[in-house]
C-alpha cells in the first residue's frame, strides 16, 4: 500500500517526474562531466540549472538487471532478475506493484512508458531459462502504465502501443528508417505531453535504444556530420591491445575479445567514439524538445527532470569493452537532477554525496510525496536536493556486483543450468564479483575463484585504477576493512 505524505497537498501541487535514461552512456561523455567534444549542450543546459552528481554509481552495471534495480529499488542479488542462471528471474507482478511507477499510477498520477523497456513482468517470478516466449507488453504491464509505446528487447516482448492513436502510428509508421529510432523515441514522449490532461501530474519515464548502437546504420544521418573530423581525447587507462595487468580471469569475460575487435586500436577507438557520440548528440537534441514543450505548456516550473543512463561502458579503458565489470567506467553514472520549482540560486551546482542508481525509485516517490515501501533497499536522496540531509547519517560508500557470466546467458545452451553453473566454478571460470567503492578507495573480490581473487585501488592517488595495492602491506588494515564491510552489505541485502 501506499501513503502520502504532507510535503504536498492535492494534486496541484504535486510535481510532474520525468525520468530520462539512456543506454551504456559513459558518465564522461558529456560536456557537463568534462567533455564537451560529445555536443551535449541541451543536457548541459540542465546540468547548469540542476544538480549534477559527481559521485553516482550502479549496484549493477549490466542492461537488464539495471533497470529492473532502478524501477524497483532493490540490489540484484535481492530480486534476481537478470541475464545469466541462478540470477535470471523474470519480475513477479507482486513485486512490479511496489516499483515507482506502478506506486505512482496507484497514487493518482498519469504513467507512461516510451522506449525499452529491458526486464520482463510475470504473473509469477521463474527462472528464464531460454528466455521468455510469446509475451505481450500490454497483458503484463497495461495495468502500471496509462502510455506505453516500447518493445522489451532483452526478452521477447515484440513492440507495443497503447492507447494506440493516429499520431502514434504515424510515429512508429514501418516506411521509417531505423536511424530515426532516437527521433521517434522523441516524437512519442512529445505526444504523451500533447495528450496530458490539465488537472492530473505525470509520471514519464523514457527510455532511449541509444546510445548503445555500434553500426552505421543506426546513426540519424544529418547528425553524422557533427562528429565525421572530431578527433576524440583519449582517457589514460585505454589500452592498445591486450592489458596484462587484468586478472587473467577476465580472459573468461566477452570484454577482452570484444577490445580486441572493436577498441584495441587508435582507429578503432576514434571510429566507434564517433558513433557513440553522434547518437549521443541526437539523444540531446530530443532532450532540447523536451524541455521546450514543458516550457510552451507552461509546466515546466512544477516539473523535475531527472537523467541517467543504465550502466557505463569501458570503451577501450582497462583493456576491455562492455560493462558490468567494477572498474569506474563501468559502475560510474551520470545523474542530473533538474527541478523546475526552485529558484536559481537553489541549484546550479555538483554534488558530492554517494548515490545508488538503487536509491532512484525511492526518490521518485519521495518527490510525490509518497513513502518508501517496505521492499526498497535504496533510500530517498530527497534531503541532499534540498541541502536538508544530516551527511553525517548519509551513506559513505557505495556497494556494487556483476553476477552476469557470458556462457550462462538464458539461451537453450545446457540442459542443466544448475550443473553448468557448478562446472564454470569448479573450473576457476567464473568472474562473478562484488565490492566497495568510498570516498578514497576501491575494493573488489572474485569471490566463486579459487583462491578469491582481490583488487584494491587508492583513487585519490589513482583514479584510473591502474596499481592493485592488495599486496602492500601499508593497506593491510584497509582491504580488511573494505572485506568486512562488502561481506556485510552483501548479507544485508540477502535479508531485506
Amino acid at each position: 500500500m501506499f501513503c502520502i505524505l504532507f510535503d504536498f497537498v492535492g494534486y496541484a501541487q504535486q510535481p510532474n517526474i520525468i525520468f530520462l535514461m539512456t543506454d551504456d552512456q559513459r558518465w564522461d561523455n558529456f560536456g557537463c562531466y568534462g567533455r564537451p567534444e560529445f555536443k551535449t549542450d541541451n543536457i548541459d543546459k540542465l546540468a547548469e540549472e540542476g544538480v549534477v552528481f559527481d559521485r553516482a554509481y550502479y549496484p549493477v552495471a549490466i542492461c537488464m538487471p539495471s533497470r529492473a534495480t532502478i524501477m524497483s529499488g532493490r540490489y540484484l542479488s535481492n530480486h534476481r532478475v537478470g541475464f545469466s542462471y541462478p540470477n535470471n528471474l523474470t519480475f513477479s507482478k507482486s513485486d512490479f506493484r511496489d516499483t515507482y511507477p506502478a506506486q505512482l499510477k496507484q497514487a493518482g498520477y498519469r504513467t507512461g512508458f516510451v522506449g525499452k523497456f529491458g526486464f520482463p513482468v510475470t504473473d509469477k517470478a521463474y527462472h528464464a531459462e531460454g528466455g521468455v516466449s510469446d509475451y505481450d507488453l500490454q497483458e503484463h504491464l497495461g495495468e502500471y502504465f496509462d502510455f506505453f509505446t516500447g518493445r522489451g528487447v532483452h526478452f521477447r516482448g515484440a513492440f507495443k502501443m497503447w492507447p494506440e492513436d493516429e499520431t502514434l502510428k504515424k510515429i512508429y509508421n514501418e516506411d521509417r528508417p531505423l536511424n530515426e529510432r532516437t527521433l521517434k523515441t522523441g516524437d512519442a514522449m512529445l505526444h504523451f505531453l500533447d495528450t496530458q490532461p490539465k488537472d492530473k501530474p505525470f509520471c514519464l519515464s523514457v527510455s532511449f535504444y541509444a546510445v548503445k548502437n555500434d553500426k552505421d546504420i543506426d546513426m540519424y544521418p544529418p547528425h553524422i556530420k557533427e562528429f565525421e573530423n572530431q578527433i576524440f581525447s583519449v582517457p589514460e587507462n585505454w589500452v592498445e591491445g591486450k592489458n596484462t595487468k587484468l586478472p587473467e580471469l577476465l580472459d573468461h569475460w566477452r570484454g577482452v575479445p570484444l577490445h580486441k575487435k572493436r577498441t584495441s586500436t587508435p582507429e578503432l577507438y576514434q571510429k566507434l567514439v564517433r558513433r557513440f557520440a553522434t547518437q549521443g548528440y541526437t539523444v540531446d537534441q530530443q532532450v532540447g524538445r523536451l524541455v521546450k514543450k514543458l516550457e510552451d505548456m507552461g509546466v515546466l516550473d512544477n516539473t523535475i527532470i531527472i537523467y541517467t543512463s543504465d550502466n557505463g561502458r569501458f570503451h577501450g579503458s582497462q583493456g576491455l569493452y562492455d560493462k558490468a565489470i567494477l572498474y569506474e567506467e563501468s559502475i560510474k553514472a551520470p545523474l542530473i537532477v533538474f527541478d523546475g520549482r526552485k529558484r536559481k540560486e537553489e541549484s546550479g551546482y555538483r554534488e558530492k554525496a554517494f548515490i545508488s542508481s538503487v536509491d532512484i525509485a525511492p526518490t521518485l516517490l519521495s518527490f510525490a510525496g509518497l513513502e518508501t515501501p517496505e521492499k526498497m533497499q535504496g533510500k530517498s536522496f530527497k534531503g541532499i536536493l534540498n541541502q536538508t540531509q544530516n551527511r553525517e547519517d548519509w551513506q559513505k560508500s557505495v556497494y556494487s556486483e556483476s553476477l552476469f557470466i557470458t556462457d550462462l546467458h538464458s539461451k537453450r545452451k545446457y540442459e542443466d543450468f544448475e550443473i553448468a553453473n557448478q562446472d564454470i566454478i569448479k573450473a576457476n571460470k567464473s568472474y562473478r564479483s562484488r565490492g566497495i567503492r568510498n570516498e578514497k578507495f576501491k575494493y573488489i573480490i572474485y569471490y566463486e575463484h579459487t583462491p578469491v581473487i582481490e583488487e584494491l585501488y587508492d583513487l585519490k592517488n589513482d583514479p584510473n585504477e591502474m596499481n592493485n595495492l592488495v599486496y602492500d602491506k601499508k593497506y593491510a588494515k584497509e582491504l580488511e576493512r573494505l572485506r568486512e564491510e562488502t561481506n556485510k552489505t552483501y548479507q544485508k541485502i540477502q535479508k531485506l
